[in-house]
């Protein structure tokens, strides 16, 4: 298998730069997660003067432009990145990113067309949606959690504008009192999404997990930043087209952006009630959903020093499975360039041995990997760990689907025919 070393995670915060000439677009066998950095200076933010309408239109959800400068098809930008890939609770207007401006938002990610242009500052973004978007969302995960001064600034215009902000960062808006007063003047909201509950009605685990009787089906991941969302969000659809009743769990910023019902990030939980909290979210949605299967994101990874919450999600969630995301083409960790990957059978063995669990199947993420490449690591995984595996983005449906009947072989009864 062809191994490229990982590069560093690049932040940007300055905010948008000068325009510069588009970066090209990869192909659908390139990695999702291309690396670009700006280099020119900021420009300043220009403001496209009034627009008296919104760009509601046609759209049935309430409108967004997603902010993700410089960051767009990397991984910081995986917010964004699901966003226009997947999403239940908003209508993507646009992307900004200067440095690929002009570009389709689907081209860049996975090579196919999906008319939600990159842009190249907030001006273009609203000149181009014919009107106001009802919210501005910061679609980046940067390692420092915080909003640069220009990005401060850029979301006060866009308040001032009247749009209001969704934030998935661990600085919390709602607390800051130049956004409180902006909310006030300018009849805007702000959504924390990071925000948890108060203390006390946090809720500590009790055990009564035991009582969900459908399946629960973790989806884990040998590095942050890997996909485990994006393929826990396909897994979910395909046995949704099936005619399985199927409940996603969030537990992490984009996917409560992108619409889950129920969730809670959990690395903004006080670490005594992050297992209560995921489990009194799952048994609520078992209750109220009685669902044939629940998915659980996951986060991090479970042999990673960094990040923990992949021991909580094991713990409050209890699953009764686990499909683990592997990218066979990263040397090293994200963010981590002394930390080598894990191999797939080593992980495997931390997780059965932690929890009593069983993982059931490998997904590969494709990045620095031809599609030969991806083949030629699927039939490998699959003799040396004698578990299906597959790449939920390049490979039909059909082989996810496989993998949870597989080990669930009663879910077959259940189901209605599909084409592949």
């Amino acid at each position: 298998m062809h191994i490229i070393p990982n590069k560093p995670r690049v932040a940007i915060p300055q905010g948008p730069p000068a325009l510069a000439e588009n970066s090209p677009i990869p192909s659908p066998t390139q990695s999702s997660t291309t690396q670009h950095t700006a280099t020119t200076q900021p420009s300043p933010i220009q403001s496209p003067g009034p627009l008296p309408f919104t760009a509601r239109q046609s759209h049935k959800n309430p409108t967004a432009i997603v902010y993700c400068e410089a960051n767009f098809g990397e991984i910081d930008g995986k917010t964004a990145n699901g966003l226009v890939r997947h999403s239940e609770k908003y209508d993507i207007l646009s992307v900004i990113d200067s440095k690929l401006a002009g570009s389709d938002t689907g081209m860049v990610l996975d090579g196919k067309a999906n008319l939600i242009p990159v842009c190249k500052d907030l001006a273009d973004a609203l000149t181009q949606a014919g009107g106001i978007a009802d919210v501005f969302i910061y679609g980046m995960a940067p390692s420092s959690g915080m909003l640069s001064p220009i990005e401060r600034s850029l979301l006060l215009e866009a308040m001032k504008m009247g749009m209001s902000l969704v934030n998935g960062l661990h600085e919390f808006l709602n607390e800051d009192p130049e956004f409180i007063a902006a909310c006030r003047t300018h009849q805007v909201t702000i959504d924390d999404i990071r925000q948890p509950r108060a203390k006390k009605d946090l809720r500590m685990f009790t055990g009564r997990i035991a009582e969900v009787s459908c399946p629960r089906i973790a989806v884990l991941g040998t590095d942050c930043a890997i996909g485990k969302r994006t393929t826990a969000t396909i897994i979910a659809s395909a046995l949704r087209e099936r005619g399985l009743n199927v409940v996603l769990i969030g537990t992490g910023q984009t996917g409560l952006i992108q619409g889950a019902r129920y969730g809670i990030a959990m690395d903004a939980v006080p670490s005594q009630f992050c297992a209560g909290e995921l489990e009194a979210i799952i048994l609520d949605a078992y209750e109220t959903e009685k669902p044939d299967v629940i998915l659980i994101e996951g986060q991090g990874a479970l042999s990673h020093p960094a990040f923990s919450t992949t021991s909580f999600i094991l713990r409050g969630s209890c699953p009764d499975a686990v499909v683990l995301q592997h990218a066979p083409g990263r040397a090293f960790r994200c963010d981590f360039d002394r930390m080598p990957m894990p191999l797939p059978a080593s992980e495997i063995n931390l997780i059965q041995t932690f929890s009593t669990t069983k993982v059931i199947g490998i997904t590969i993420n494709h990045e620095h990997m031809s599609n030969d490449e991806v083949s030629t690591a699927i039939i490998t995984y699959e003799q040396e760990l004698k578990i299906p595996a597959t790449d939920a983005l390049t490979r039909p449906a059909n082989d996810l689907v496989a993998m949870v009947v597989a080990a669930f072989p009663s879910l077959s009864d259940k189901m209605t025919t599909c084409a592949p």
